[in-house]
């Protein structure tokens, strides 16, 4: 160990609200806390917003549709109904794409037009932004963050705030106030990233006659390793082969980064991040033979884009007030401090395989996401979204796709906008309730 020297921090600024990570839990939470009137400020890592869903290659919205009813139909509402739109008039927004039998539904995007379009969005609300900022430390008055410390070109500087959200998806902000965690599954593991990848150049008619429904790679998967063993190694069973709004360029999501140990690479060690970058891209080049060789298509296709980073699914998870679990998603539990709707099942990305599980109550295959999750035991002017919020390995594994993420974070910004002097602890559900109602938010069906 080497000790670093004490140094004055220059001060950034001072916020009603500071919003750290600007996935879609930071974005809803920042645009709900300004249009509420606080003074808001959204720091981000990256020079761009988005989260996962640029940074990470996802290029689709997952858990915003759910069946009610028997009908397909959109349930999370609120900051995203002010999103969405924006991006499609950039000509970035797919049109809804259903899978596992009409289980699920998802909307793909253009990551270029999301990024624009979240930037659009920000401004509209009047939240500052400070880009290629990373949360480094936070000083503590008390039980209350003061500051949060972040790093940037300009050098380490302080940010001072009456509440503060984490939405950094790691939850590196909770932690650093003390807030306990658990990492990944607790046990040495956890939700196994992955590196996405888009391909273009490919021939549409073939290979949306070969490859138009979910599942169907997985055929032609099982095909060449018979045909041909030990010539093709697949990272897990299975992958996720999608058209863009151009089906000339399709996603990819097919790779799985692992240990030596056969542990899932954990997003929060420097070391296992670095190697699990480089594994991921010797996972794609080996990946994409197979998809020139065998797939229909696909001959003269060329890899397009690599995403900036891989694509973490799981790392810290906090400690709360209560920790959404396995059982709330497939019981279809409510809460009576409900706070939106989750419509994702159970998307357990194992050892070279996902396990999906879905809701037993076929008619309201759907849950509610509790406030309470999203408050630390003690820390009095913090709240938590997105996937780092409170929740099981089980529960997580749900509730951390996008919808979840967009109803979390519009909750938290809502709330630390009304909160004042107040501690997080003592904040009214029913009151947070009321504000969201009245933003469009769809609480309970």
């Amino acid at each position: 160990m080497m000790k670093e020297p004490a140094r004055n921090l220059k001060v950034f600024g001072e916020f009603d609200v500071v919003v750290a990570g600007g996935g879609p839990s930071g974005l809803a939470a920042a645009v709900s806390a300004a249009r509420h009137g606080a003074r808001t400020l959204l720091v981000e890592h990256y020079g761009f917003l988005g989260g996962m869903g640029t940074a990470g290659g996802v290029t689709n919205f997952a858990g915003l549709y759910g069946l009610l009813n028997g009908e397909m139909c959109q349930m999370v509402h609120g900051v995203v109904d002010d999103l969405l739109p924006r991006i499609e008039a950039l000509g970035g927004l797919n049109k809804p794409q259903d899978g596992m039998k009409g289980k699920i539904r998802v909307r793909s995007y253009d990551v270029s037009a999301y990024k624009c379009a979240a930037d659009q969005l920000i401004a509209a609300a009047n939240v500052q932004t400070l880009l290629h900022a990373t949360a480094a430390q936070v000083l503590m008055d008390g039980d209350r963050i003061s500051a949060l410390v972040v790093e940037t070109k300009s050098g380490r500087l302080a940010i001072r705030g009456s509440a503060f959200i984490d939405c950094t998806g790691d939850g590196d902000v909770a932690a650093h106030a003390g807030v306990p965690y658990v990492v990944g599954d607790g046990a040495g593991s956890g939700l196994f990233p992955t590196t996405m990848f888009r391909v273009g150049h490919v021939d549409p008619a073939p290979a949306l006659a070969a490859i138009g429904e979910f599942e169907a790679i997985n055929h032609f998967m099982s095909n060449a390793q018979n045909a041909f063993p030990g010539r093709y190694k697949f990272p897990r069973e299975g992958a996720i082969l999608r058209p863009q709004i151009n089906a000339s360029e399709w996603r990819a999501n097919v790779t799985q980064l692992r240990n030596a140990d056969g542990t899932a690479m954990s997003g929060v060690d420097a070391a296992q991040l670095s190697e699990g970058e480089m594994d991921g891209r010797r996972q794609i080049v080996d990946y994409f033979k197979f998809l020139r060789e065998q797939v229909p298509g696909f001959e003269n296709a060329r890899i397009v884009d690599i995403a900036p980073q891989v694509g973490i699914r799981e790392t810290r998870r906090l400690e709360g007030v209560y920790a959404l679990r396995g059982e709330d998603i497939l019981d279809s539990v409510r809460f009576e401090d409900s706070i939106g709707i989750n419509t994702w099942p159970m998307e357990l990305h194992a050892n070279g395989r996902i396990d999906w599980r879905f809701p037993k109550d076929a008619s309201r295959p759907f849950n509610e996401l509790p406030w309470r999750m999203l408050v630390p035991r003690e820390v009095t002017n913090l709240l938590f979204a997105g996937r780092c919020a409170s929740m099981t390995h089980e529960g997580q594994s749900a509730a951390r796709v996008s919808g979840g993420c967009f109803v979390m974070g519009q909750a938290a910004g809502t709330a630390a906008a009304h909160l004042g002097e107040d501690a997080v602890q003592t904040f009214s559900a029913k009151k947070l309730q009321t504000l969201l109602n009245a933003d469009g938010v769809m609480l309970s069906v």
